[in-house]
């Protein structure tokens, strides 16, 4: 197998596109930051029309990451790898041992673990070529595993947290959930079991039924769904739903959801503010899922992982005290903490040198 990695740097942020033609790989890992750690972030499986989109998603996640592992204070960097998805038949198994070897050539500054496409399964083959990827099957007490159900149980708590401070209840109350995924099916099974009514959505019709057998719900379409007569609207999707299109449409008042970069351009944060809509920045509430991560590369205990993911609503908190003393949106503050959090750290280690060879051999 030949392997070519070529780095660029965008910005600040390093590049480094990766392709093995014999196993159908080709990519970008993203390197955002590595001021509290080395980079964190998951491996994204997805079918790109052209590498400027794939670049464009790259980038933008791996500067969520930097905000993320930072607000959930973690000693990790930012970073994000997306993996195009090949279009004909391909060997799974062999594309992601390929990816391993990517891995290996950044020496450990980028750690993966699942994201979108992506499963257990997948970092269970990455692993048998490197030691950079976490996600991996728990052993013992040790923190491990899937990943969606802890950002599940971090969105639920948030989303309790923000309709309590605006004094309502959970039960009773209606949430529009967009995307069946992992995490929003878990998401949903957990407020239906708090008396939560549901409206759902999905571009899986196989996804909406397999959902709607165990927990009611009233079906919408994805891309209606955020008109719906709810008190909260979760994105749990794509990134990039919350825009100007979209956000004069939604009704209800509370936005919190688990999709990444959920908005679409910096000034749609002013726009939800403007119209009374209560943003709770997607990058705090998530956390759930990479503050596993983190437990599992640190070799801590599952138990560490819960504490930490109940203290989400806590961190959301003062995000929103500070928004409503400042009057300035809640995502413009989680930045700007996050960015102070990320200034102050001490200035990382030099960085590895990493072979920018146009080929090797592997």
């Amino acid at each position: 197998m030949t392997l070519r990695i070529r780095a660029s740097e965008e910005e600040g942020q390093r590049l480094f596109w990766f392709e093995a033609p014999s196993c159908d790989l080709s990519g970008v890992v993203a390197i955002d930051s590595l001021a509290l750690g080395p980079a964190a972030g998951g491996c994204r499986f997805w079918r790109y029309d052209d590498a400027a989109g794939m670049q464009a998603d790259a980038r933008r996640l791996a500067r969520g990451m930097s905000y993320k592992n930072a607000m959930a204070g973690l000693p990790l960097g930012g970073g994000k790898s997306v993996v195009q998805r090949p279009q004909h038949p391909f060997d799974r198994a062999a594309l992601f041992r390929a990816f391993g070897q990517v891995l290996n050539a950044l020496k450990g500054e980028y750690l993966a673990a699942e994201d979108v496409g992506t499963t257990p399964r997948d970092m269970e083959i990455v692993r048998s070529v490197s030691p950079h990827v976490f996600g991996l099957p728990a052993k013992d007490a040790l923190a491990g595993g899937d990943p969606s159900p802890w950002t599940a149980l971090g969105v639920f708590l948030s989303i309790e947290h923000v309709l309590s401070r605006n004094g309502l209840p959970l039960a009773g109350s209606r949430i529009a959930v967009q995307g069946l995924g992992n995490v929003g099916a878990d998401l949903c099974r957990k407020l239906h079991a708090r008396g939560a009514v549901l409206v759902v959505a999905d571009v899986h019709d196989q996804a909406i039924a397999h959902l709607c057998a165990d927990v009611p719900a009233e079906v919408a379409s994805p891309d209606a769904i955020h008109r719906s007569r709810v008190d909260v609207f979760a994105p749990c999707a794509l990134g990039g739903g919350l825009n100007s299109k979209t956000i004069p449409e939604i009704s209800a008042r509370f936005v919190v959801g688990a999709a990444n970069n959920q908005l679409a351009s910096p000034w749609d944060e002013a726009l939800l503010h403007s119209r009374g809509i209560l943003y709770a920045p997607d990058y705090v509430v998530n956390a759930g899922g990479i503050i596993n991560v983190a437990a599992e590369y640190l070799g801590s205990a599952q138990g560490e992982v819960l504490a930490r993911v109940r203290r989400i609503p806590e961190r959301l908190s003062a995000v929103l005290d500070r928004a409503e003393a400042t009057g300035r949106p809640p995502s413009h503050i989680a930045d700007s903490m996050a960015r102070d959090l990320i200034a102050s750290a001490a200035a990382p280690a030099n960085r590895t040198p990493i072979d920018e060879s146009a080929a090797r051999s592997i």
